[in-house]
């Protein structure tokens, strides 16, 4: 599965996303509704922090094109070996770039 998955088109990880951002969506309506299960909150939990990796690295690209222009701008990323960490829920999470 996690090879398929490498071979995804743009226009496909980008259904995929919108398919995510309407999960998320259906998630909170629940929750706010009273009618969410455990399950239903833990999946909001993991995408929401799917979804905060994904804006992070968005974030960090611009970023990075910026610097690449000589603007004056903090980025991260130090040299092409470093990854940029996000910072969730008080802790490191290693945000890898994806491979292929």
């Amino acid at each position: 599965m996690l090879e398929s998955l490498k071979s995804l088109t743009e226009e496909e990880l980008l259904i995929i996303g919108r398919v995510l951002i309407e999960k998320m969506d259906s998630l909170h309506s629940k929750i706010q509704d009273d009618t969410a299960t455990s399950i239903d909150k833990a999946n909001l939990d993991f995408s929401n922090e799917i979804f905060a990796l994904a804006k992070n690295r968005i974030h960090v690209q611009k970023n990075e094109k910026l610097a690449e222009k000589d603007k004056d701008i903090w980025v991260e990323k130090t040299s092409d070996s470093h990854n940029p960490h996000i910072r969730l829920h008080g802790g490191l999470m290693e945000d890898d770039p994806p491979q292929g």
